[in-house]
């Protein structure tokens, strides 16, 4: 085993004694959810139930109505408020790289403990006890593995939340982080009860006319400002225009990153009266070299070498034109 499989080994066994200890445990992730952070929220939620402990989930109420594609999942018990106990309580994050990306205060209170599960690799480790594996596909094969290290069944409503997020952080199990490890474990939740067709049909099929018109708008946006980078804005006019919002987004940016000579695909959303700042950023990579999470994080953002995003002030130009300097200095 490696040094670094070594250290993984510790930190497992490090939150399986924290989990055992403890009794009272609230449950987050990262602001914008996607369906890693969902479906490993949800796991984790059926974990610690099945070991008897008290478990809420919280996501703030901003972020609701989530995606069109991850309405299917049952998160109706999540809280929007911090529960009266929140003093006995744990705080585990969940998919999330650094705390400041979910911008809540309570939950950075002195004096709560912090569990920090994820796998991005510039994760800041700033949990009291971090499990973190940059090697593993998703933050839901972290909890699979966690599920099993700790000797608990998993149930076909624990399966069907780790395959959300293990089927979305790999693209279909298309992108490079997708291995046979990854495959290894999608039988294995498949054989737990995954109904594959469904939850691809829930995922990526039955979308609404007002989402089609919506990605027509933003494709015909597109604009090529410099070598290498595609970009396309969503503005306050386009949700109005297409009867649409926020949160039928979800997947323009790959159509952009799919198109040929596209080292970098952005998507400038318009966030109006629902943001702290003006645009939100979504980046994805070809590879290439070129590591959108370094340039996310010059804006506080954060994310993976290949899909990243933060959030700014900065007006659509302004915008277009740092992420051009950036590309071409990533490209010396």
């Amino acid at each position: 085993m490696s040094g670094a499989a070594n250290l993984v080994a510790t930190d497992m066994e490090r939150v399986a004694a924290e989990i055992r200890d403890g009794q009272r445990f609230l449950l987050t992730t990262h602001e914008g959810p996607d369906g890693d952070a969902l479906g490993s929220l949800l796991a984790m939620h059926h974990l610690l139930g099945q070991l008897g402990k008290d478990s809420v989930m919280f996501l703030a109420a901003k972020e609701f109505p989530l995606p069109i594609e991850y309405r299917f999942l049952p998160l109706e018990e999540v809280f929007h408020e911090p529960p009266a106990d929140m003093t006995d309580r744990a705080v585990v994050f969940l998919d999330c790289g650094n705390i400041e990306r979910m911008p809540i205060d309570f939950l950075r209170d002195d004096g709560t403990r912090v569990i920090n599960i994820d796998h991005h690799h510039d994760n800041t480790r700033f949990g009291d006890a971090n499990l973190v594996d940059t090697d593993a596909s998703s933050t839901a094969e972290i909890v699979y593995e966690l599920t099993r290290h700790m000797g608990v069944e998993i149930t076909p409503e624990m399966a069907s939340a780790l395959y959300v997020g293990l089927v979305t952080d790999t693209g279909r199990f298309m992108y490079e982080n997708t291995d046979a490890n990854t495959h290894r474990i999608a039988a294995a939740l498949i054989d737990a009860g995954v109904d594959v067709n469904d939850t691809y049909r829930r995922l990526y099929e039955n979308v609404p006319l007002e989402k089609l018109r919506l990605v027509a708008r933003a494709l015909e946006a597109i604009e090529r400002p410099c070598k290498g980078l595609v970009v396309t804005s969503i503005t306050e006019a386009d949700y109005k225009a297409t009867g649409s919002g926020e949160e039928m987004t979800e997947g323009i940016i790959d159509f952009l990153r799919s198109l040929e000579g596209a080292k970098v695909a952005a998507v400038v959303r318009e966030l109006g009266s629902r943001g702290r700042a003006a645009h939100k950023v979504s980046l994805r990579s070809s590879g290439d070299g070129v590591d959108v999470s370094a340039i996310a994080r010059i804006h506080g953002g954060g994310g993976h070498v290949r899909a990243a995003g933060f959030s700014t002030d900065l007006d659509k130009d302004a915008i277009v034109k740092f992420l051009c300097a950036e590309l071409a200095g990533q490209s010396d």
